[in-house]
């Protein structure tokens, strides 16, 4: 599967430690001997290099793989310790050990990785990544983004979940391409393909620093317009968004060589089949224009269930292959998908409306003073739900500013009821806001 690795053609880099080539295979071969035979590994993964060829020499070893945050609090990591089981928590390896890499499991439905979902809708759920994934994945995205062993892929991601682990880790060390994770975000030296989150991009204080970068990606969020706008006024650089979740990977990307526009995730990858539904079992339906409803994915990348749990994997995962995201979009006419939100979240109906939240929030986002917006909708007697945006500002506004920003902007109707003013939105680890801890 980590094509690269076993022909001694990978490098990583974290912070000043390098392994490459045959050093690095050696490495990984350690663990995949000392770990052949077992069924599945915990492995703390902190960003370091240990933790990197820890997770590849499971990988390799045929194991399957749950990586625990290293920030988890005791009684997070005690359910996913008991809830996984696995053989062996590892937390560590020898570095200067060498061993040949065993045989290569077959890329097939047997499981590489547990990952474990964010838990905002219930307790965590493990879903189950299987080889064949993570390979047609890769592999997609590398014909995607023209993604070579030239490239230097340059991140600060954490690599317990699929952004940093699958794309941000095993990306590279089956393309190819060297891997420099920079520890805190900045430009690598050599950079030319860079992974990270939109909270990441938008702290950049120089966005000139990548202007020699081939390709800049930014998924796990959406990126707010302001954002793409300013990089492309001060490093001439158009990112490329992507869309995925921890089930699926990655489905949809904008190509290196196609159309990036602000606010649009690309098209499906090869392989990947994405519709969008009414969400009450009558089929796909592509709707374009101002008409969104249910994303839903099938193919090679949807994962093979949640661990020890049929009746999540039932409600989510229909007989026929296709997984219900949960998430809201559309298709432009081009055949690029737009996100407007989450449907537990973002979808709001007031005054008989079916409104998206992120479309108010990127409209919140384009005025000068607004720093960080989240919109809910709230119960409300007469509209059924009434729209209420929390804003952190970057500098002095009134709310009657922004709701005529927002009512001149988008249709009146979707203007925000209610402004709230904050110092912080609370977000997870991957950026993304957690609405609901928003009262």
């Amino acid at each position: 599967m980590l094509t690269a690795l076993r022909q001694g053609k990978a490098r990583v880099q974290v912070s000043d430690a390098v392994l490459q080539g045959d050093d690095l295979a050696g490495a990984v071969g350690a663990v995949a001997q000392r770990l052949k035979g077992l069924r599945r590994v915990a492995v703390v993964a902190p960003p370091t290099l240990e933790a990197i060829v820890a997770i590849a020499g499971a990988v390799e070893a045929g194991v399957t793989v749950v990586t625990l945050n290293p920030q988890s609090g005791a009684t997070e990591r005690d359910y996913v310790l008991k809830d996984s089981a696995p053989d062996l928590v590892l937390d560590g390896v020898d570095l200067n050990a060498r061993a040949s890499l065993p045989d290569e499991p077959p890329a097939d439905d047997s499981p590489a990785l547990i990952i474990y979902t964010s838990g905002t809708t219930g307790p965590p759920k493990g879903a189950v990544v299987p080889r064949r994934a993570i390979t047609a994945n890769v592999d997609a995205l590398a014909e995607a983004w023209a993604w070579s062993p030239e490239d230097v892929l340059g991140h600060a991601l954490p690599i317990f979940h699929v952004h940093g682990l699958v794309l941000g880790t095993l990306g590279p060390l089956r393309v190819g391409s060297a891997l420099h994770h920079t520890g805190r975000f900045a430009p690598a030296p050599g950079g030319t393909l860079y992974f990270a989150v939109p909270t990441m991009w938008s702290r950049v204080p120089e966005p000139a620093a990548f202007a020699s970068a081939r390709l800049l990606v930014s998924g796990s969020a959406a990126l707010p317009v302001p954002v793409f706008e300013r990089f492309v006024a001060q490093a001439g650089q158009r990112f490329a968004e992507r869309y995925g979740l921890t089930e699926t990977l990655i489905n949809t990307a904008a190509r290196a060589d196609g159309d990036r526009r602000p606010g649009l995730v690309g098209p499906p990858l090869p392989g990947v089949e994405v519709r969008i539904t009414s969400g009450q079992g009558s089929g796909g339906e592509d709707f374009t224009g101002d008409e969104f409803g249910l994303v839903e994915v099938r193919g090679p990348n949807v994962f093979s269930g949640y661990l020890g749990n049929p009746a999540a994997t039932a409600a989510a995962l229909a007989p026929d292959g296709w997984f219900s995201t949960g998430d809201l979009g559309l298709f432009e006419p081009d055949g690029q998908l737009r996100i407007v939100g989450r449907q537990s979240t973002d979808l709001i109906k007031s005054g008989g409306y079916k409104i998206g939240a992120g479309e108010i929030e990127n409209a919140l986002l384009a005025h000068p003073a607004v720093a960080e917006a989240a919109v809910i909708g709230v119960p409300d007697d007469d509209l059924g739900q009434r729209i209420v945006a929390i804003v952190v500002a970057q500098e002095t506004v009134e709310a009657p500013e922004l709701v005529d920003h927002v009512a001149a902007t988008l249709a009146p109707h979707k203007r925000p009821r209610e402004v709230r003013f904050v110092t912080s939105l609370p977000r997870n680890q991957l950026g993304k806001v957690q609405k609901k801890l928003i009262t």
